[in-house]
């Protein structure tokens, strides 16, 4: 049992102005956080407390399926440099010097750190599988520091790394993985999605995010009621059948004159067509995956449907880049051979002479793609077309000519113009149609709270790690990657509550700075407000109570200070405690009022049931 009276909870009665979002505000009037400079946050004790109570669901939890290390944040650069991505993480990684000069950074993941303990450790293949994690503060020099613990530059991560001798061995560790993710995050009481996911710059195959819905987040995901989640960045669709044109003249592509009609909602009005009966040109130079800073960048051209929308995280994984900008006026000229607005697929040059590659849409063929990529990296490679498989099938459809103020009608996609690659590169939309069950697709915002790769062998090809597998053979360990935002799952618990409670009380303007947090991740799990403690039987049943609470294993706190009863209730709903037992008046039919603040109950028990009804709410809450 902890009494108010000495503790440091600075509450606040309004929140800074710059609080955005509702979690950030919540944190800082609940005393929990406090802020030391952009995205840099100091703990203070209600804060720290809910923390390690996370931590403690993430460590039983990992401990079933792991071993628990603790690495430097520090690094020396060469081992980043070793794996290829002291590079690829460019500014978003803090660098320094130490006094001899000697270039050092802070850790944002810690591979390379556990891929060279593995070379130096493992020999054999007795010694897999290996899954190894740990629970540290983390590093990322974020351009855009908001939504207080939300994205911030230092944060707790748990990060743990499988090592295994292969593939099926990888799937048994990421299953592993994945149920003690869903178990993690039961246990701290989030309705949590898991969604299909884009690897981004840890690379590897399989990846899968964690989600929770709030309005706070930043990532867009695609689900249905078939059961179907994805991230926006890798979310498919069914489309609709679209109607095509009807040919004009012989059928072939036909110069049409259409001044001052650069835009798609123009050249529609004017030729009287729909947007999906339009291919939209959208043209960048990106940076091939894997090559060093300064190497040359390399034309990407993307054609779909007017009324679609490239995705670059798909555009990149299909034309084997890592970054991509927009084409400027001179380059659209030299690669494509027209002017903005204008722009077509008719008579642009393929990446591959003899167009061997042409229309690439197996796996193994995008594979053979990169490869060629990456042998010519430094020959000035010909223009990377991918069409959107949106495109496939239609016929007689408008684009540009490459020639200002004018368009072409009657382009057949394979007829008239060759692609290098045929894929999905589009976002789905909100109410297409989901890929598993047919039903209508809904977008909305979440926040990511866990993330599970399979790596496959890019660390432990890159830093030289080998085992001998039974043959006596060298043989390189497949690797998983698996991540927990600690944080996040603080703050992604407060905007789902404050939501329900914003739902709920829809007339009251202060709705959203009322929450309530699981019990399992509260600071604490109930507190004790007795409503005037001048009155000394008050004040002794409160007493008795907390007392009664803490013997029954409730993480009490007593609030013991003299205030009135209105200023102890605000407080306590301020600080998220789930339960509170008022002590006052009805203490002289010799009950106490329970307040359930997650089902929004109040209830009068017997002060003498008082623990063991409090018990049994939590518990319902565990089950």
């Amino acid at each position: 049992m902890q009494r108010w009276s000495t503790l440091f909870i600075p509450t606040l009665r309004e929140a800074p102005a710059d609080a955005e979002v509702a979690s950030h505000k919540l944190l800082l009037r609940a005393g929990y956080i406090r802020q030391l400079g952009a995205g840099i946050y100091s703990y203070l004790p209600l804060g720290q407390r809910a923390l390690n109570k996370i931590i403690a669901i993430v460590r039983e939890e990992m401990n079933r399926i792991g071993q628990e290390f603790f690495l430097p944040a520090l690094n020396p650069v060469e081992i980043w440099q070793e794996s290829g991505r002291f590079s690829v993480m460019g500014d978003n990684m803090f660098k320094l010097h130490d006094r001899k000069g000697a270039e050092l950074c802070l850790a944002m993941t810690h591979e390379e750190v556990m891929t060279s303990i593995a070379r130096n450790e493992l020999r054999s293949y007795k010694q897999l599988p290996q899954i190894w994690y740990q629970i540290q503060t983390k590093f990322r020099d974020e351009p855009r520091p908001k939504s207080g613990l939300l994205r911030v530059r230092q944060f707790t991560m748990k990060d743990s790394y499988s090592f295994d001798l292969d593939a099926a061995g990888l799937d048994v560790s990421y299953e592993k993985h994945d149920k003690a993710y869903r178990q993690i995050f039961t246990r701290c009481g989030l309705e949590f999605v898991a969604v299909e996911a884009d690897s981004g710059a840890m690379g590897g195959s399989g990846s899968q995010e964690f989600m929770v819905y709030t309005e706070a987040g930043e990532d867009l995901i695609a689900s249905s009621a078939s059961g179907y989640a994805a991230n926006l960045e890798k979310a498919t669709s069914t489309l609709a059948t679209v109607a095509d044109l009807e040919a004009t003249g012989d059928g072939t592509p036909e110069l049409i004159h259409t001044p001052g009609k650069g835009a798609i909602a123009d050249i529609c009005e004017f030729l009287s067509i729909a947007a999906s009966q339009d291919i939209k040109c959208v043209a960048f130079m990106g940076s091939l995956t894997g090559q060093p800073e300064g190497s040359p960048l390399y034309p990407v051209v993307a054609f779909l449907r007017g009324d679609h929308q490239v995705n670059e995280t798909k555009l990149n994984a299909i034309a084997g880049t890592s970054e991509l900008r927009p084409m400027v006026a001179e380059e659209l000229t030299l690669h494509i051979g027209g002017p903005a607005g204008y722009l077509g697929p008719v008579g642009i040059a393929e990446v591959m002479t003899g167009g061997s590659l042409n229309g690439l849409k197996s796996g193994k063929a995008l594979e053979k793609l990169k490869g060629v990529l990456r042998e010519n990296a430094s020959e000035g490679l010909k223009t990377i077309v991918v069409m959107d498989a949106a495109l496939e099938g239609r016929k007689n459809l408008v684009a540009g000519a490459n020639k200002l103020d004018y368009h072409l009608r009657n382009v057949t996609p394979g007829r008239d113009f060759s692609t290098t690659v045929v894929a999905d590169i589009r976002n789905v939309n909100e109410g297409e149609l989901d890929p598993v069950g047919g039903l209508p697709l809904r977008l909305g915002k979440a926040v990511e709270i866990g993330h599970i790769f399979k790596l496959g062998y890019k660390y432990t090809e890159s830093m030289g790690c080998r085992v001998l597998d039974a043959n006596g053979k060298e043989v390189m360990p497949i690797m998983g990657c698996y991540g927990i935002g600690l944080e996040r799952i603080l703050t992604s618990a407060i905007e789902s509550s404050a939501a329900k409670f914003a739902e709920q009380t829809k007339d009251d303007p202060k709705a959203m700075e009322q929450y309530a947090l699981p019990p399992s991740i509260a600071p604490f799990e109930a507190i004790v407000s007795i409503t005037n403690v001048r009155e000394a039987e008050l004040l002794s049943a409160g007493e008795r109570v907390a007392a009664a609470l803490d013997a029954a294993g409730i993480d009490t706190l007593l609030d013991d200070r003299d205030e009135r009863a209105g200023v102890k209730f605000k407080d306590a709903e301020l600080i998220g405690v789930p339960y509170r037992i008022n002590i006052g008046k009805k203490l002289a039919e010799g009950k106490v009022e329970v307040v359930d603040r997650l089902a929004g109950t109040s209830t009068d028990v017997a002060i003498e049931e008082a623990a063991g009804f409090v018990q049994s709410l939590i518990a319902a809450v565990q089950r």
